[in-house]
């Protein structure tokens, strides 16, 4: 029966523990979005966990909508996502990149005035992120059918930058109610083409996009990211079993290294399920390593793991005021908390200002 400190493989990673860090969103980058000197001690500090899960990071500037976030389009962006990945892997460490388009939660002032894209002409609810603070979303356009193997190429031209970058893998974000998601889920994918209506036309793009940078990295150092089990910035499903049941055969079929879930449960403290986590359900679905997030406590954890509900669990929270997260877990030491105010400054307190425990 295995725990958390038994080491695992994912794919052509082999991993010394199963304490994943999530991918979390820390807007620590420039204007530019290049990644900055700061964030090579942060990732480096952190680099006891299993693995790393880099925050989100746009594949393109269509794609990319909020500040101060990082890309890997440009030279510069490669060569500062560099010097991260090397101080991950000076300090024992694995790191791999999450992919990130997305969609129409991307403002249009991050377009110079063009148009989100998204799977249908829908609008976002509540306020984007901007420069100029808070603003409201506006309508995205129905992505066409010619356009889509643009979107394919950003995502395979991604995966090949995120390993020029040094990145030993990449996750596609297909969750939380960004571009993939958005084509997956009925509630914003109004379509009636070879993308829309059924689960099958709906998992469309999530096939493509997972093949795509299969072809281009591997699929033993590809990895997917999905949100079954509730509404996510708009986006949510009538009927997500089945439309998840078959999205993870998929994935199985093209033989991916591993596969997030994001669930939170229902009395959740960041995100709230809409229906009690899926991953027991879906379990059968999927023949590679499942790794579960959200809401875990470490006695959690190990309680779905020894259950064989999942092989590995992403912490993302208890990581930013803990860099030493699995070493506090097994000697049992108190968990810091952190400051949710501090999560998207450009400061170094809240983000690199967090003791080790010795």
């Amino acid at each position: 029966m295995p725990g958390l400190f038994d080491p695992i493989e994912l794919g052509a990673i082999k991993a010394p523990n199963r304490i994943l860090m999530a991918p979390m969103t820390r807007a620590r980058g420039t204007k530019a979005h290049v990644p900055t000197p700061m964030m090579e001690q942060y990732y480096r500090d952190r680099a006891s966990a299993g693995l790393i899960i880099s925050e989100a990071v746009g594949i393109t500037q269509q794609g990319l909508g909020w500040p101060y976030a990082t890309g890997l389009w440009t030279h510069e962006q490669i060569a500062g996502w560099r010097r991260i990945t090397d101080a991950v892997h000076e300090a024992g460490g694995r790191i791999i990149v999450q992919l990130w388009h997305m969609g129409r939660a991307v403002h249009p002032s991050f377009l110079d005035g063009e148009r989100p894209v998204s799977a249908s002409a829908t609008t976002a609810p509540d306020h984007a992120h901007t420069y100029d603070g808070r603003q409201p979303y506006e309508e995205a356009r129905h992505l066409h059918a010619d356009e889509i193997p643009v979107i394919l190429a950003d995502f395979h031209r991604g995966a090949l930058n995120a390993i020029e970058a040094g990145f030993d893998g990449a996750q596609i974000h297909a969750a939380n109610g960004y571009l993939i998601d958005q084509f997956l889920r009925d509630s914003a994918n109004l379509r009636d083409d070879e993308y829309g209506g059924s689960t099958r036309n709906r998992i469309r793009l999530l096939k493509e996009a997972t093949q795509a940078v299969a072809d281009a990295i591997g699929a033993d150092r590809t990895g997917v990211r999905l949100s079954p089990n509730g509404e996510t910035q708009g986006v949510s499903d009538s009927d997500p079993l089945p439309l998840f049941a078959e999205a993870l055969e998929t994935l199985s079929e093209i033989g991916i290294a591993h596969l997030e879930l994001r669930e939170p449960p229902i009395d959740g403290t960041f995100g709230i399920g809409e229906v009690d986590p899926l991953a027991a359900q879906l379990r059968p679905y999927f023949k590679g390593p499942l790794i579960l997030n959200s809401d875990f406590t470490p006695e959690r954890a190990e309680a779905e793991i020894a259950a064989g509900v999942g092989d590995a669990v992403a912490f993302g929270r208890p990581f930013i005021a803990n860099p030493d997260l699995p070493y506090r877990i097994r000697e049992h030491l108190p968990i810091a908390t952190d400051d949710a105010s501090t999560w998207f400054t450009q400061a170094s307190e809240g983000y690199n200002s967090y003791p080790a425990a010795i």
